[in-house]
């Protein structure tokens, strides 16, 4: 049975991601918002995807299931970041959205993405009621209704579109690009060989500052790596930083919805840093205001700030439909993740390696300073923070309650030699300690993963959070 996890479903290819399963659960999409339209006009569904591995012929395919039901699939031309598909589903007033990516999944996965016409993940809700409609396919055995491609596209069931000038002319009205153009920056933007090729080159393409792109060809393997901006997978632009003398490099994973970072000395800045620096400018530099959400393995430096300028913290499970839920809710300044995927108020509630991007680059050019010692600044007013994550790849994954209540049951009194103050379980355990340092165990959403991150004063303390975590989650699942 088909599943939908933390943002959709993700699968590997061949083995049940396959034509057929997706034909099956294009026809539930599809069956769901026939159901749930309103008007007399054709239901729209705005359909993308990624540079991976038959993700053309899988969107393709998704088209002529959706044309078969009378909706008109809007279909891009070519891959897209998700960032801006979901852009398009709100732009152009469709019912829903679908994006064929499995994201920052390693090459040999594929997924379906299903999007709201917010534009933003579909609700537990939505995802609910597709799969209730398969479950009614199977018990009815009935199949999907297909068109022939070409005769859809002749009676305008299936229109080919490009999903990129309309989106890049949004962004525009959220970052100053006439203040990025002034700091005349040499940046080096890293694709991943993903979705969010020339998005960078493009946006900047009439400002004074020079792009180097890498890694922006078509390659479905990802040149053999995992698509997530990381540090273990960015040496290609650390050394692209170093040999271009640029001032920063921009990272985007495979469908561009999350950012990393590199700073003109190669140092890895992570997401918890750039989300942190995109609240302070947007609060001291910009004059915004609003609340603030983040997940539970988001870096303290956000309490802290919200904290000096009296601003309501939300936190979350991971995942950004979270996020996205309280934003569209609410009046949020900024809500963001650990993994990178971050957004800000007057945009989708998605998260969006490029938007992220390009506010790093207008928070380089107002300060006029060095990344790094932008960073310094950062930490000596709300640090030090320093942050690491291990992942542990199962084998066989117990159910995810399991592993958090026998955890919860061995809880210890102290970690790394600190008095545990708080436990929390929202979303995994997460252990809080007296110095404010944190450790949090959680299986992933999206893959047979154990994930154990940890935030503290110093890299040691961290070190020795993440082999404690470790240890504990070896010992409950017996890896």
């Amino acid at each position: 049975m088909i599943r939908f996890g933390t943002d959709g479903w993700r699968a590997v290819i061949a083995d049940t991601f396959t034509f057929a399963n997706l034909r099956m659960i294009s026809q539930a999409v599809a069956d769901s918002v026939k159901k749930n339209h309103v008007g007399s006009e054709p239901p729209q569904v705005v359909i993308g995807y990624d540079t991976r591995f038959l993700s053309d012929r899988f969107a393709a395919e998704t088209a002529r299931v959706l044309a078969g039901n009378g909706i008109i699939a809007w279909l891009t031309r070519t891959d897209a970041p998700t960032p801006a598909i979901s852009y398009n589903v709100k732009e152009i007033g469709a019912d829903a959205g679908v994006v064929i990516t499995a994201s920052h999944n390693p090459p040999r996965y594929n997924g379906f993405k299903l999007k709201a016409s917010y534009g933003g993940s579909a609700t537990a809700e939505e995802c609910a009621r597709v799969e209730e409609a398969l479950v009614d396919m199977e018990r009815d055995a009935r199949g999907p209704n297909i068109m022939e491609f070409q005769k859809a596209v002749d009676q305008g069931l299936i229109r080919r579109f490009d999903p990129a000038w309309s989106y890049y002319q949004h962004l525009a009205t959220l970052v100053d690009l006439d203040k990025i153009s002034e700091g005349e920056l040499n940046i080096v933007s890293d694709a991943m060989w993903g979705a969010g090729r020339g998005a960078f080159t493009s946006i900047l393409s009439r400002t004074r500052c020079h792009v180097t792109e890498i890694r922006g060809a078509l390659n479905p393997g990802f040149g053999g790596i995992h698509p997530e901006p990381i540090l273990k997978n960015l040496n290609e632009l650390v050394a692209a930083v170093q040999r271009n003398q640029a001032d920063v490099g921009l990272a985007t994973d495979g469908d561009a919805d999350r950012i990393g970072a590199v700073d003109a000395r190669g140092n890895f800045i992570d997401p918890h840093h750039v989300m942190a620096l995109a609240l302070r400018h947007l609060v001291e530099r910009k004059g915004q205001t609003g609340e603030v959400v983040k997940t539970v393995s988001t870096t303290l430096m956000i309490d802290s700030i919200c904290r000096k300028h009296n601003l309501t913290l939300h936190e979350t499970p991971v995942g950004f439909n979270h996020i996205g839920d309280l934003m569209m809710h609410k009046d949020i300044l900024i809500g963001g993740e650990e993994s990178g995927g971050i957004s800000i108020k007057g945009h989708i509630p998605e998260g969006d390696g490029i938007i992220m991007g390009l506010l790093l680059l207008e928070i380089m050019a107002t300060e006029g300073a060095p990344l790094h010692e932008i960073v310094a600044d950062l930490q000596a007013e709300h640090g030090p923070a320093h942050y690491s994550r291990l992942d542990v790849h199962l084998t066989a994954q117990k159910p995810k309650k399991q592993i958090v209540r026998a955890l919860q049951d061995s809880a210890p009194a102290t970690l790394n030699g600190e008095q545990v103050v708080r436990v929390d379980t929202m979303d995994g355990i997460k252990f809080y300690m007296s110095d404010n340092s944190w450790l949090l165990i959680r299986p992933s959403g999206t893959e047979p993963v154990l994930r154990t991150y940890a935030e503290a004063r110093t890299p040691e303390a961290v070190k020795a959070l993440l082999e404690a975590g470790d240890a504990m989650g070896q010992r409950v699942t017996g890896h």
